[in-house]
């Protein structure tokens, strides 16, 4: 039964070194607190607000960096599997990424794979995969930010076996409904528990609203925060989120999460597009 901790912190925008020793700092922390898994906001490391894409090399590093070696180094002397959000630069293209840091492991990372016409996320690269990791504990899945707003990515982590999607996130102001809304609905809708993982503070003219939450495979908010820095802490249980069987009373109320699909029904969803200001878009 992992313990789970969300760290929503204030992110200064281009202070690389600095946001990383903070994270350190906490990682160590929390060691303390008996947490197994530690989960910081999106783009954490540099911050996320530019306005022009000659700015991302203010806040971007590459999978190389000696700042993630540095994170990988705390995750390795704590035992704790850190994942955190970070700007990336590859090559000539820039993508919002997650690194998921396994102690004495090679690290791992998922790339955004919806994006928003926002900030950063004007001039990165989607990815492509919606990879499950394992882990000591049992799989995961891990989303960013504006991917909670599409059912289907969590579905696809939660049919391919994850029990828990963690998601570190930039949502300003205006993007409450993702908060207190959606990522309840991807929990209960997929019986997972769901971790967001929100930054707070103001950066570039945005105001971040926090309002973090560790969620139960039923919807229920074990632990959630304001607006301001704060650290949620909720034991996760994955033999819950491991039974796709609702059972309110035996023999006479009963549902499945997967087992009532009609897949036959939903293949419109792949073959269907909308044009929308230009762009073809899945309808």
């Amino acid at each position: 039964m992992p313990r789970v901790a969300c760290v929503q912190m204030d992110v200064k925008y281009a202070d690389r070194e600095g946001n990383t020793q903070r994270i350190i700092d906490s990682i160590h922390a929390l060691r303390a607190q008996g947490v197994d898994i530690a989960v910081f906001p999106e783009c954490s490391i540099g911050g996320y607000c530019v306005a022009e894409r000659a700015a991302c090399q203010n806040i971007a590093i590459d999978r190389s960096s000696p700042l993630l070696g540095q994170i990988q180094s705390a995750a390795d002397e704590t035992d704790m599997i850190v994942i955190l959000g970070f700007a990336e630069s590859a090559g000539d293209e820039y993508r919002n990424t997650a690194a998921i840091l396994t102690p004495h492991e090679e690290a791992r990372f998922y790339v955004k794979t919806h994006l928003p016409e926002l900030g950063y996320d004007h001039f990165v690269q989607p990815g492509d995969e919606l990879p499950v990791f394992e882990t000591k504990f049992g799989k995961i899945g891990v989303l960013i930010c504006f991917d909670v707003r599409f059912p289907e990515a969590a579905r696809i982590l939660a049919l391919e076996g994850a029990l828990a999607i963690f998601l570190p996130t930039n949502w300003p102001k205006g993007a409450d409904i993702s908060s207190d809304v959606l990522a309840l609905a991807r929990a209960a809708e997929n019986k997972v528990y769901v971790a967001t993982c929100n930054r707070v503070g103001t950066e570039n003219g945005f105001e971040f609203i926090g309002k973090s939450k560790i969620i139960d495979p039923m919807g229920r908010v074990l632990q959630g925060a304001g607006n301001e820095e704060a650290v949620l802490l909720a034991d996760m249980d994955f033999t819950v989120s491991q039974d796709k069987r609702n059972v309110t009373i035996p023999g006479k109320h009963e549902t499945t999460v997967f087992e009532s699909r009609r897949p036959e029904l939903y293949a419109h969803l792949l073959s269907h597009t909308v044009q929308i200001a230009g762009k073809n878009a899945v309808k």
